[in-house]
Formats: C-alpha cells, sequence, structure tokens
C-alpha cells in the first residue's frame, strides 16, 4: 500500500524528534494545573499529543498545518466535483503532505477492497427493534466487525512494539472503508424499506455514501464529500478524539477504540449540537410561519436568552471567530441551495444572532460554529435529524484513526492521570496558598 511505504519513511524520522525533544526538555514546565481545572473537565489544559490538526482561536482547525480554505483548494477533485477526494485529505492527516492525484486515488482504491458489508453485521443490525436509535446501531456495529481487526491478530502473534502502527494502519483503512457502508445500511433499516444498496466501483468514498443512502443527487455526493472533510477531525482533545485516545492507549484495537469514541459523540453535549441548532431554526419557523424577518428573529433570541437557554450553534469553547467549517458549508448552501427556506433562515440568523449575543454580553465567541448550519443542509436532502450524529462519526472516524495509528507510530504509553480526593484537593490547595 502506498500509504504505508510512504509512512515508513517517515516514522522514524518523527520518533528522532520526538525523542531528541523529550531529552533535552522533558523538565521544562508547559501549563500549571489550578482548582478550578479540576472543576471545569480540565478545559484548555495542555496534556496531549498529536500531530494531526490543531484550532487556532480566529483561523479555526488547521489539518497538518493547513486551512480549511488551503485544504478545499488543494486537495485534488474527481472530475467535474468541486469538492476534493476525502481519500486525498485522509493521505494528508497521516502524512502531513498535500498529496497528487494518484496518492489521493491510492487511498480510495484501498478503500474500495474493504466496502463490503459482512452478513453477520447485517443481522445485527436487523436484529434491533426499529426505534433504536441509529447511533446504538452504529457503535454496534463497529464492534461487529472488531473480530476482523488486524492489530488484535497480529498483537497475539507477538508484533514488536516498533511495529504496532503497521497493523494499525491497516485497521484504519479497512475500518474506515466500511463505515460509510454500514451508516447508509442502518439508516435505510431505520427509515427506508431496509434493502442494501451495495457500493459502485466508479464513485469515490464520499460520492458511494450519497449512493449507498439511496440519494441520487449530485449535489448530495459534494456535500457528502465537504461534510466528511469538514467534520473529519478538531484536535484530540473533544470528547470523542480524547476518548478513542485512552482506549487505544490500553493498546485495544481501533475498532475497540472507535467504537467508544462513538459513544461519546451521542451525547447531547458533543454530537448532538446539530440537532439541536435544527430544532431551534425549526421553532422559529413554526412560530413565524415562515422565514422570518430579522426583526422577529432578533425578537426570538432575545426570548431564548431571557429563559435562561442558549443559542445553539453559536459560540464554541475554542473559537473566537466564524467557525470556517461554517463558512464553507454556508458557500455550499449559497452555490447549490439559495432558495431552501431553512438556508435563508440561517442567512437572517447570521446577520442578527452575533449582535444579539453581543448585546446580551455573556458569550465569550458570539459568532456561528458548524453546527449552526450542518443540519440545513443535509435536512434538504431528506436526511432525517436523528441520524446527523451518524455522518458525523463517519467524518470523524477519517481524524480518530490517523490520531490513533500516529500514537502507535510514536509508541505513546498507557494513559494514566492522577485523582485526588476533595480533602487531599483542599490539603495540596492550602499548601499552594501558603
Amino acid at each position: 500500500m502506498l500509504l504505508r511505504e510512504r509512512l515508513s519513511q517517515k516514522i522514524p524520522q518523527w520518533r528522532e524528534e520526538a525523542q531528541a525533544l523529550r531529552a533535552e526538555y522533558k523538565d521544562a514546565v508547559i501549563d500549571h494545573v489550578t482548582v478550578n481545572h479540576l472543576f471545569r473537565g480540565m478545559r484548555g489544559l495542555k496534556v496531549l499529543l498529536s500531530d494531526i490538526s490543531y484550532v487556532d482561536p480566529y483561523k479555526g482547525i488547521h489539518f497538518r498545518g493547513y486551512t480549511i480554505p488551503e485544504v478545499l483548494e488543494a486537495l485534488p477533485k474527481p472530475p467535474g466535483a468541486t469538492m476534493p477526494y476525502v481519500g486525498g485529505l485522509y493521505w494528508l492527516l497521516f502524512t502531513g503532505d498535500l498529496p497528487t492525484k494518484e496518492e489521493a486515488l491510492s487511498v480510495e482504491e484501498a478503500w474500495k477492497a474493504h466496502m463490503d458489508l459482512p452478513d453477520w453485521v447485517k443481522a445485527t443490525i436487523e436484529s434491533m427493534p426499529k426505534d433504536t436509535h441509529p447511533m446504538t446501531l452504529f457503535s454496534m456495529a463497529v464492534l461487529a466487525l472488531q473480530k476482523e481487526s488486524v492489530f488484535t491478530k497480529r498483537y497475539k502473534e507477538g508484533l514488536p512494539r516498533t511495529q504496532h502502527w503497521e497493523a494499525a494502519l491497516e485497521d484504519a483503512i479497512a475500518l474506515t472503508a466500511r463505515l460509510p457502508v454500514v451508516a447508509a445500511f442502518i439508516y435505510r433499516y431505520l427509515y427506508g424499506d431496509g434493502s442494501y444498496i451495495p457500493p459502485r466501483d466508479d464513485l469515490d468514498w464520499g460520492a458511494n455514501f450519497a449512493h449507498m443512502m439511496g440519494i441520487n443527487d449530485e449535489r448530495y455526493q459534494e456535500l457528502s464529500r465537504l461534510y466528511f472533510i469538514l467534520h473529519s477531525d478538531h484536535e484530540l482533545g473533544n470528547a470523542s478524539a480524547h476518548t478513542a485516545h485512552l482506549v487505544g492507549s490500553t493498546l485495544s484495537d481501533l475498532y475497540y477504540a472507535f467504537s467508544a469514541a462513538m459513544n461519546a459523540l451521542a451525547g447531547p453535549l458533543h454530537g448532538l449540537a446539530n440537532q439541536n441548532a435544527l430544532k431551534w431554526l425549526a421553532e422559529a419557523y413554526e412560530r413565524y410561519g415562515g422565514v422570518p424577518t430579522e426583526e422577529q428573529l432578533t425578537e426570538f433570541a432575545w426570548e431564548t436568552l431571557n429563559a435562561g437557554q442558549v443559542i445553539p450553534g453559536y459560540g464554541h469553547a475554542v473559537l473566537r471567530a466564524t467557525d470556517p467549517r461554517y463558512t464553507a458549508f454556508y458557500e455550499f448552501g449559497e452555490k447549490y441551495l439559495p432558495e431552501d427556506d431553512f438556508f435563508r433562515l440561517v442567512q437572517v440568523a447570521y446577520k442578527v444572532i452575533p449582535q444579539v449575543l453581543q448585546e446580551h454580553g455573556k458569550a465569550a465567541n458570539p459568532w456561528p460554529n458548524v453546527d449552526a448550519i450542518s443540519g440545513v443542509l443535509q435536512k434538504h436532502f431528506g436526511v432525517e435529524p436523528t441520524f446527523y450524529t451518524v455522518l458525523f462519526g463517519i467524518g470523524r472516524a477519517l481524524g480518530i484513526t490517523a490520531h490513533g495509528v500516529w500514537a502507535r507510530a510514536m509508541m505513546l504509553p498507557i494513559e494514566r492521570p492522577k485523582s485526588l480526593t476533595l480533602a487531599r484537593l483542599k490539603s495540596l490547595a492550602e499548601e499552594a496558598k501558603a
């Protein structure tokens, strides 16, 4: 596999750089933990290591140092498409290099070799009641695939630690290849006629998802490519990525780690935000019998805030400007569905809500994030809102598996922080204060 060959060239250098850094600076103090950090979920503490991505407060997510506009412009694209091959982004996440078209296609071809849906996975999904949440089925299906883990098999055979990344890479390719197939079947089982639409050899990974969903619209192929790229990663510290990292640090394989990550993503404070944002917009739409005016939406926003609630999709724990992922989706909407009522509602919201939040004065960041618009675009193509988190998970798999392979390449240890009792914490705090 071309990707494995490239990583075989790069990983020895990365390991050498990391070992030299640790040797020279092992006692350097990078951050300080306060009592407040322990009560605020360790928010913002610099305690994780990964080269895959980082978030700049004003420029947003950087994939291997490249911003979203740079990535969307530079990555190779299918003939006639405006959005890149997702395989090109995967190459970038692993290697740090912008791929050639040949390199992007090598990932796409590696995926196609694994895009089958085993009968036992179908049976697992079909054994569950149809009122089961799609995230439950998604996590179960990943665990059902775990029996095929190359890493687990080779580890039992005595795989040397220096080669753990190679087996993890094989799992990463096989797992990410099948996720769109699994997800599309779950969707059709829960919301459609239950039939399985197999992938096509002539379609790329993103376009194949649209095909397997049964949405025969080239615009949805473009949206799928864009959606998975934009949701692929957001540093290692978010709940789902960090969950996968913690599980993977025990040398559980990527199937176990990714399933655990999806259980974290299913939480209302993480992956459900796009559904909540769409719900808020739908309530405004129903209140005013259509797309509200700027004055009406301003009124509705103030009612929400005065009731002690937040406006979903606005603000972010790290960002202090409009999320570039939001901007990319916004530009997609302007190009492909400018007359859609809910996209027009998003446009009104973008004009009035930041001003309302600034006047309200309690939001550190009044600007929209990706969740303020992502659900609206899926709604246009008839995708059920309860499925949005699964879509998020397909995209996030790209970053999570890249982090996982990178961690094995760098031979990072098991994660084991120290916990304190309240009494011990109080004693330490008193000593520090004195």
